[in-house]
């Protein structure tokens, strides 16, 4: 869920409008997250529960969230925010030293979550885990083996950076996420790189091995391919599991023919994580701790795992979530699997900018 997860602005702009108008009189915590990245149900529950309205507003790009915290005064509480941008953020003094003895649920998070996530937040001082998950390949099954036969390497990124693969696979459409701090760390892990890589030059291989590929990939985006892959429209994405699942659940539905999978390669794939984070300047404080201690009750945050299909990082949660998605290792992965899980760094500035520039040139085929 790096830079555009989760899609469904309108429903969730309208969602928090009505929310404003109907709860405009009661005492709020403000909340900025990512559109349809919450169980529906949630703030009537929290409101019944506390007193307290929560207005939602909803963003579908990290990047425009960022800007608008780096500005100050957004007015928002609690912030949902991928881990990567943690440090440029707590750099920036734009959020809050948490203090634990306000969160009692505290205990209920998963050690080996918060242990991942101090890459990017050493101590956990500043996040809280709310969802986690991977970026790996949805296809369909039928179509990418009537293609590359049997055999086709499902399980690992050659499906995607061999040029005698994806060239066949681009006849029923290939496409990627529209995520360079995604894109080039894989491929660069892939190349046997360091993922976050500090060298100007290891950037260049990456770049000549995305060229190399880029007349086979239909688009980048990072909405568009859940409903293209759940209609048939193409066949394979380089793409977050949980999205890959709900296209799947689509295609399922209403029983088109199409048939889902998602693969997390056996090279490693980037692990990422959405956070809840509370603002230095937050209006409301203590309710955007209470919000958060709310939202670390584990019969809580599996509703919101339910809906979403990304794993919790409540350890407590699991008795709580639906079997099809607590028990899908594509979802939850396995000890051995997330051993090869590589988490997503913020880059000094210079090497952002070459970043960039690679992803730009990759992109526009120039």
């Amino acid at each position: 869920m790096k830079y555009s997860r989760l899609l469904k602005v309108g429903l969730a702009s309208l969602f928090g409008l009505s929310l404003n108008a109907a709860w405009a009189e009661a005492p709020s915590v403000h909340l900025y997250n990512w559109s349809d990245f919450l169980a529906p149900e949630t703030p009537r529950e929290f409101q019944a529960d506390t007193g307290t309205a929560l207005i939602w507003d909803a963003f579908d790009n990290a990047e425009v969230m960022a800007s608008k915290l780096m500005a100050g005064r957004s007015g928002y509480d609690v912030v949902m925010v991928p881990d990567d941008l943690i440090p440029n953020l707590s750099k920036a003094g734009v959020l809050q030293e948490l203090d634990r003895g306000r969160l009692g649920n505290w205990s209920h998070l998963d050690p080996e979550v918060l242990k991942k996530l101090e890459v990017n937040d050493p101590g956990n001082r500043y996040a809280i885990p709310y969802m986690w998950g991977t970026t790996g390949i949805g296809y369909d099954t039928v179509k990418v083996k009537k293609l590359l036969g049997p055999d086709a390497p499902v399980n690992s990124w050659d499906l995607i950076f061999k040029e005698e693969n994806i060239s066949k696979l681009s006849q029923c459409g290939v496409a990627m996420l529209d995520a360079p701090v995604e894109i080039i760390p894989i491929t660069l892990h892939y190349l046997g790189l360091p993922s976050n890589s500090k060298n100007p030059d290891d950037y260049k291989q990456a770049e000549e091995l995305l060229r190399k590929i880029r007349p086979y990939v239909r688009y980048f985006d990072s909405s568009k391919f859940t409903t293209d892959l759940a209609n048939g429209d193409i066949c394979v994405v380089v793409a977050w599991g949980g999205s890959v699942l709900n296209a799947k659940t689509n295609a399922d539905r209403v029983n088109n023919g199409v048939k889902l999978a998602y693969s997390i390669p056996r090279e490693g794939a980037p692990v990422w994580f959405e956070n809840m984070v509370l603002l230095k300047d937050a209006p409301h404080p203590q309710l955007g701790y209470d919000f958060i201690n709310y939202m670390l009750r584990p019969e809580v945050i599996a509703k919101s795992a339910n809906y979403v299909a990304y794993p919790s990082g409540n350890k407590d949660a699991a008795a709580f979530i639906d079997p099809q998605v607590r028990d899908n290792p594509s979802v939850y992965p396995p000890k051995d699997v997330m051993a090869t899980l590589f988490p997503l760094e913020t880059l000094p500035l210079k090497l952002e900018r070459v970043r960039t520039r690679v992803w730009s040139k990759v992109k526009n085929g120039t």
